[in-house]
């Protein structure tokens, strides 16, 4: 069995920024404080890595982005994001959630 570590990797990304933007809740999360706790789990993580990401979450109204002209951009969960982080709704493929195990 091949395992496809680059996909696993992205796939994890996107998870742990959507709990990084949960747990920032009601604020939404400038990208260098983002960038900075994807390097804590992944060190050799890119800026434009965590911006690709960001922008699937995006695509898939699970993430509101705000780009400002400067070039910064700010994250924030949409309703929808807080449900998959809270675990209230179904998780389609793209996104590693773990399976909540701890479910009655």
């Amino acid at each position: 069995m091949n395992i496809d570590a680059a996909r696993v990797r992205r796939e994890s990304l996107r998870w742990y920024l959507i709990l990084a933007l949960y747990n920032a809740r009601p604020e939404e999360l400038c990208e260098e404080i983002i960038q900075g706790t994807m390097r804590a789990i992944y060190p050799d993580v890119s800026a434009m890595e965590v911006r690709q990401q960001l922008d699937y979450l995006a695509d898939r109204e699970l993430v509101k982005l705000r780009k400002e002209p400067s070039g910064r951009w700010w994250g924030d969960l949409t309703r929808i994001g807080t449900d998959l982080a809270e675990y209230t709704i179904d998780c389609e493929p793209g996104i590693a959630r773990p399976t909540k195990y701890w479910a009655s």
